[in-house]
């Protein structure tokens, strides 16, 4: 797909990897083109996205003279990338792009090769190194699983799930294909649910287990369940708002994440699992006993419910929430009449939202309205810039669903400012007909 901006085309990638588990690929030119890409991909490298970005280069023979475009592109992607290299030879490009599609795949992260302008133009003739066998990597990523640990580790994980008294389970978007396993789970430990707003498609919002998204965008009962919780199970989240999080030494720690470098890096774990989550939570599962007092898992789900009627009265009255209230006000028409609130589009949105829609979100006051008015149903995704927040990601996102889905109902919900950023996209979602 040929894109207005290269930004967009580094959005769209990450999006695409997000939300189909596959890899993302942006190419660009040389120099400016390849600096616009970097916004989008920071987005894929904080959020754990497979996406290979390929640029174009000056030609060999004048790097490092100053002529046109001519930018160290290895140096500028060195931090962005897990893989950087430069393509100086037909002979190399084979093996460069498949270490490249299979590092981004295996690392979550992003891959990145340039290729200069000659290069670009010879022809492969076979003028291998005397030390060089053609086809000597491999073009696939060879399935591989993390299995749980041992016995021993999965009973100590187990013990301390067992024991807790007031158990809270924070998910993010690691515990998306993991939906069944993290309720079942609930079920047994009477544990609520609070998600980290990468994680919101985790669980449906319906679900009696659910208390809403944690942090400044969150709800009131997920916030006061982590003040209380005295046990906390982290399943595939890097949540980056430690304010949010139990205090240390409040509550036993034990985290599931694919990335080890992950475990411990939020909140002192007593037990680190490594693997997917999915995986660990099956073999878990039967060591877990099923507690008979459920008193805490209670009180937050009338919490909950006081919530959500809380939030049903201020989209109908003529108040807003305290947090943002000098915001709203202030958002009146020239004739000073006050406009339609944006908690009544969040919800008119949800409404319309089809059983197993896609929702991209962009980053902004918008973001706020997202969490907590648009209602995620079994089936749904839902993804926006998590760590990186960036503004602009909507719309790209959205157009990188249907692209992915052309079957399902795709949204971008983005403010005006987000969408005016990369709003030349929106010619490209009617080119394409999107």
């Amino acid at each position: 797909m040929l894109v207005k901006h290269e930004e967009s085309a580094a959005f769209m990638a990450c999006a695409y990897a997000k939300y189909t588990g596959k890899l993302g690929v942006c190419v660009s030119t040389s120099g400016p083109g390849a600096i616009h890409l970097l916004n989008g991909l920071y987005d894929a490298k904080l959020d754990n996205a497979p996406v290979v970005a390929i640029t174009g280069r000056t030609y060999s023979d004048l790097m490092g003279s100053g002529y046109q475009q001519d930018v160290n592109q290895s140096q500028l992607f060195s931090d962005v990338a897990v893989y950087n290299n430069m393509i100086v030879a037909p002979e190399q490009a084979e093996m460069v792009v498949d270490i490249a599609c299979r590092t981004a795949l295996s690392s979550k992260g992003v891959s990145h090769f340039t290729i200069p302008v000659d290069i670009q133009e010879k022809v492969l003739e076979g003028k291998y190194s005397k030390h060089k066998v053609p086809g000597h990597t491999s073009d696939r990523l060879i399935s591989f699983q993390v299995i749980p640990a041992d016995k021993k580790t999965m009973e100590e994980a187990a013990e301390i799930l067992n024991t807790g008294k007031r158990v809270v389970i924070l998910v993010g978007q690691g515990a998306l294909d993991a939906e069944k396993e993290v309720i079942s789970v609930a079920e047994k430990l009477n544990a609520p649910i609070v998600k980290a707003l990468l994680g919101k498609a985790a669980i449906p919002d319906n679900s009696q287990y659910n208390l809403g998204v944690l942090g400044m965008l969150g709800t009131e009962p997920a916030t006061d369940a982590m003040n209380e919780a005295d046990t906390l199970l982290m399943i595939g989240t890097s949540f980056p708002y430690i304010e949010y999080l139990p205090k240390p030494g409040q509550a036993r720690g034990i985290q599931i994440d694919i990335k080890p470098e992950k475990i411990g890096l939020r909140y002192p774990v007593e037990l680190g699992l490594l693997g997917d989550s999915k995986t660990i939570l099956s073999a878990l599962l039967p060591l877990l006993n099923k507690k008979q007092d459920d008193l805490f898992l209670k009180e937050k789900q009338k919490a909950m419910d006081k919530w959500i009627s809380k939030l049903r009265q201020f989209r109908i009255s003529n108040k807003t929430e305290r947090d943002i209230a000098e915001k709203a006000d202030s958002s009146a028409t020239d004739i000073g009449k006050p406009g339609i609130k944006p908690q009544i589009i969040a919800s008119a949105v949800s409404e319309e939202l089809e059983d197993n829609a896609i929702i991209s979100v962009d980053s902004g006051t918008n973001t706020f309205w997202a969490a907590r008015y648009i209602n995620i149903k079994n089936g749904m995704k839902f993804s926006l810039s998590g760590t990186l927040a960036s503004m602009a990601c909507g719309l790209p996102y959205a157009i990188a669903a249907q692209i992915a889905y052309p079957e399902r109902q795709c949204v971008a919900f983005v403010g005006d400012g987000g969408f005016m950023m990369l709003m030349a996209e929106f010619s490209t979602a009617v080119q394409y007909k999107l």
